[in-house]
């Protein structure tokens, strides 16, 4: 009877890991889904001599993102190697080969996200060299800060301030890390030849497919649902509350965005990502209400802080993550130490000045490492393209083929 008891138990067990496999595994696949997305949407708004560069840099940053995360940045974060023999490797159905997948994804977020900023004018391999340095260190810093608790310092803030830094999905961990960063590399680049004038006027530069720029936003949209849900990263330990939340702060931003955007649909087609992005650091401890709070107060800064960048401030970030990664991810740090306090609804166990304080310290790491990592380029290898490859068009001018090839070759 004894051994019958085991067996069963055994056999549970079995299941309990295989069903954790494959929910993981799925969650790690719509994430992986997304960086088509993160391609179309940076392809229907880069003009039509870039649009190939565009393809090529997502699918070149996810496989230098694999072999650096693998190597180095996943032990960084949580000192877990792979260099065991397959059968080590395999036990549990493989949880761990499945988790690092999962997390692996979220990593390879962070170049794409810089690629949006950088298009049109950013050479290829610096750009990879840049991307294996913020994959493989920055941003693993971080990451192990925040969901592994490296150097004790989520400790510290939860007994100074009562709760450690909360970041369920990564508002901060990901997008604001990968906004922050970016805002250095744009900075260091430069704006693209003929976006402003002598005078400072800025001239005009529309996206060459709106609906190439649609699909990118849908299928964004849709794999966040994996991006936010899955990362319970157990079966046991998934919320229908996460699924709700992200829904409402993705409507919540598509109002935001459309109504103080003007019906424009370039802003449109990002105000679910903006509510997205900002909802992910408390999606599991939000009231609906206040997810649909969170959502649309983003799709207003998006719309607001993506005009002043271009306009105001001359800051020719041309897909707008900074405004769009970067603040609003920094909203949606804040935003769970709001919304996810019992006073308001939420679930609580968080604390708005450990929000503060740990959404800080990642804002900090990331624009020096931006800074740093693309001024010591900058100086060695050049990361610019020439102004007769800018004016040409990286697709020709990196990789001699342009988007529409038979229709390039036609008298």
């Amino acid at each position: 009877m004894d051994g019958a008891w085991r067996k069963l138990g055994g056999d549970m067990e079995a299941l309990q890991s295989g069903t954790d496999v494959l929910f993981i595994l799925l969650g790690a696949i719509m994430v992986l889904a997304m960086h088509s997305g993160f391609a179309f949407l940076e392809v229907g708004t880069v003009r039509h001599k870039n649009q190939v560069n565009a393809l090529a840099k997502i699918m070149a940053d996810f496989a230098v993102s694999t072999v650096v995360y693998f190597f180095v940045g996943y032990s960084v974060a949580y000192g877990v190697g792979f260099m065991e023999s397959a059968e080590a490797l395999s036990k549990k159905n493989g949880y761990e080969l499945v988790k690092f997948f999962f997390l692996l994804t979220f990593a390879a977020a962070i170049p794409a996200i810089i690629s949006g900023g950088i298009a049109e004018r950013a050479k290829f391999y610096p750009n990879l060299i840049a991307t294996a340095i913020f994959v493989g260190v920055i941003y693993p810093i971080f990451e192990g800060i925040s969901w592994n608790g490296l150097f004790g310092i989520q400790g510290w803030i939860e007994a100074r301030f009562g709760f450690p830094f909360h970041d369920f999905a990564g508002s901060i961990v990901v997008h604001a890390m990968g906004g922050w960063l970016a805002l250095g590399c744009v900075v260091i680049l430069g704006a693209r030849r003929g976006r402003y004038t002598k005078s400072g006027e800025t001239v005009g530069i529309p996206p060459s497919s709106i609906p190439f720029l649609a699909l990118g936003s849908w299928i964004l949209t849709v794999g966040w649902f994996g991006f936010n849900v899955m990362s319970a990263q157990t079966i046991e330990s998934v919320s229908g509350l996460v699924a709700m939340n992200s829904l409402m702060a993705m409507v919540g931003g598509i109002l935001g965005a459309l109504v103080v955007g003007k019906n424009d649909p370039g802003f449109l087609h990002n105000g679910p990502l903006a509510g997205l992005v900002a909802v992910c650091a408390g999606s599991d401890v939000m009231h609906p209400v206040g997810a649909l709070a969170t959502g649309l107060v983003a799709g207003v800064i998006f719309v607001v802080t993506f005009t002043l960048t271009q306009n105001r401030w001359k800051i020719d970030d041309v897909l707008g993550v900074w405004p769009l990664h970067g603040l609003c991810g920094l909203w949606g740090g804040l935003a769970c130490g709001i919304f996810g306090a019992t006073a308001l609804g939420g679930l609580g166990g968080v604390s708005l000045t450990a929000q503060l304080v740990g959404s800080t310290l990642g804002i900090a790491i990331a624009l020096a490492g931006g800074f740093a990592i693309y001024g010591v380029l900058k100086i060695t290898v050049g990361i610019r393209l020439t102004e007769e490859e800018e004016y040409q068009g990286a697709d020709l001018s990196i990789h001699k083929i342009g988007a529409n090839p038979e229709g390039d070759t036609q008298p």
